[in-house]
């Protein structure tokens, strides 16, 4: 694993840092050694995120690291996704004065550093690497879907949510380890730059493929997973929601991934999809949305509550609420953790 440090500018403990987030939580690509954030240095990173200590500090700078720090980073990873994905003219000095630490910086912003005039002429100068792993691949390299994935065994299951930045990936992460711990051989497909960060061995970016593309990738990073990895069972990452109109996703998954089970994660301290409240976009009602997956052809068979902006006198009422309603498991996954969904896998899907 190469040594890193994270860049969140003063958005450690907003959802825009969920990069830096998923990071936190476990990678096997990085040994994550500090956070660089203005706002929250002198603290750790965990307490920030869960009120857990995880022994990666938070410093102010990147030259303050570089000042403290008996071990040597190798790269900066850029722990924040920007509102559309470009780099804030405050973040451009500190990022430059990363490549001037001998740090590559690798960034899975829209913004493409290795683009960037500035960027390039640091890189060079100092001899490291720009990468960006949000860039798309070249046509030639893509794939149209060629429904080879219908002829495949394993169980697939997606992980959807009703909202952005919900907990998805952490979600399906940890039905990922426990299944593993179970004796069930389990994979997850990443589809977001985050996924790539933490070193998943199968998956491609949903946002970085051209949407001709989009199902055929899927499809392609599917079929690879079954031959490369001959698992017993396959989570998906999903990204966006289905209803959210400033992206829309996750029929996809269903449709083209073949996914006939779904896990969905619903924040049910939010009225408003996320940074649409100015125009009261209200997330749908968890039941009506199960609906709509199940007229997609898949069945809902676990919820996972995210306990933003709840109490928990409201998460626990909501949740025996589902719990009934559904006769599926709910829980709260940073708290309950998800053992019950895991137990629900392997009586119900035939691993």
């Amino acid at each position: 694993m190469l040594n890193a440090i994270v860049f969140t500018h003063n958005l450690l403990a907003e959802n825009f840092a969920k990069t830096a987030h998923g990071l936190l939580r476990g990678t096997e690509r990085y040994n994550v050694l500090a956070v660089i954030d203005s706002l929250h240095y002198g603290k750790d990173a965990g307490e920030v995120l869960d009120g857990n200590k995880i022994d990666v500090p938070v410093y102010k700078s990147i030259a303050e690291f570089i000042d403290a720090s008996d071990v040597q980073a190798e790269c900066c990873i850029v722990g924040v996704a920007f509102p559309g994905g470009i780099l804030p003219a405050e973040c451009r000095s500190e990022l430059i004065e990363a490549t001037r630490f001998k740090l590559s910086i690798v960034s899975g912003l829209h913004h493409y550093l290795s683009d960037d005039s500035d960027f390039i002429a640091s890189a060079e100068k100092y001899n490291v690497e720009l990468i960006d792993i949000r860039k798309p691949l070249g046509v030639s390299d893509l794939h149209f879907w060629s429904g080879k994935i219908l002829d495949i065994n394993v169980p697939i299951i997606a992980v959807l949510g009703t909202d952005c930045a919900v907990g998805k990936r952490t979600t399906a992460r940890l039905i990922l380890e426990n299944c593993n711990e179970e004796g069930i051989k389990t994979e997850l497909i990443y589809t977001g730059q985050t996924g790539w960060m933490q070193g998943y061995k199968h998956g491609f970016i949903f946002d970085a493929t051209p949407n001709d593309f989009v199902s055929g990738e899927l499809e392609r990073v599917i079929l690879e997973c079954v031959d490369q990895s001959n698992p017993d069972l396959i989570l998906l990452e999903g990204q966006s929601s289905l209803r959210n109109p400033s992206g829309p996703g996750g029929s996809e998954f269903i449709l083209s991934g073949n996914a006939k089970s779904v896990i969905i994660v619903h924040p049910i301290g939010r009225k408003y999809f996320i940074d649409l409240e100015e125009f009261e976009y209200e997330i749908p009602d968890l039941i009506d949305e199960i609906k709509l997956i199940e007229s997609f052809g898949a069945n809902v068979i676990g919820v996972g509550l995210n306990e933003e902006g709840a109490t928990k006198d409201e998460l626990n009422k909501i949740k025996n609420k589902y719990s009934s309603l559904l006769e599926v498991p709910v829980v709260l996954p940073l708290t309950d953790g998800v053992k019950d969904i895991v137990k629900f896998i392997k009586e119900n899907l035939s691993i």
